[in-house]
């Protein structure tokens, strides 16, 4: 699963690597939690790709209690076009999530151990996700859900499963409102992970409340 992340890069670097021509107000986030506005990148109508702040948890247009969003932090590959919670966004809106690193827990005898998990320098990459409207009772929350698959050989030792990391030569793809029908095994097949480094770090981390530098160590 991904339950925390991190995106400590500044706003300029964020527009730079992903080509954008504006941003919300963002300052570097040291520990992101579910159930908060995140920046995502999404496709609007006309073609062009836009950042904004979607809150971090899925609520289906169906429904009819916001409070799900909490059930639905993520979205397993395997059941995308299967489930009714996410089966129509993963057609017509899909969208980016910027990251600097994710956190992972692993169980030993003597406790969790948390990692960070993160590019050389960390670098921007981005989580392939998923976004909805919502409307209730004159109440509107546009909303996201990260994707999650089978962890890989890296991952596999501290947790069963991992982000889907969306490679930059995919990003247009991956964001096209045209295209309804994209195999998201095509986007699994990459080796997003090669140059990713697992970092143990304190337990600081642990504490969503906590929100510095010494989060990374």
């Amino acid at each position: 699963m991904c339950g925390r992340y991190n995106l400590i890069a500044t706003g300029q670097q964020i527009m730079d690597y992903f080509r954008l021509l504006s941003l919300p107000v963002h300052n570097p986030d040291y520990n992101i939690p579910p159930g908060q506005k995140i920046l995502a990148i999404v496709q609007l109508d006309d073609g062009s790709n836009k950042a904004v702040n979607l809150h971090w948890g899925l609520i289906p247009s169906w429904s009819k209690d916001r409070a799900i969003s909490s059930h639905l932090i993520n979205a397993r590959a395997e059941t995308l076009t299967e489930k009714p919670s996410f089966k129509k966004a993963y057609q017509h809106r899909r969208c980016l999530i910027p990251a600097t690193g994710f956190f992972e827990w692993q169980s030993t005898e003597t406790g969790k151990q948390p990692y960070h998990i993160h590019k050389p320098d960390n670098t921007l990459f981005a989580f392939g996700g998923i976004w909805e409207h919502w409307e209730h009772d004159q109440e509107t929350v546009y909303s996201c859900t990260i994707i999650t698959t089978a962890a890989n050989d890296k991952i596999a030792p501290i947790h069963n499963r991992m982000p889907m990391i969306v490679t930059p030569d995919d990003y247009s793809r991956w964001l096209d409102k045209k295209t309804a029908s994209v195999e998201i095994t095509d986007f699994l097949a990459v080796d997003a992970y090669r140059d990713m480094q697992v970092t143990p770090i304190s337990t600081r981390v642990n504490n969503p409340l906590h929100n510095d530098k010494s989060c990374l160590s």
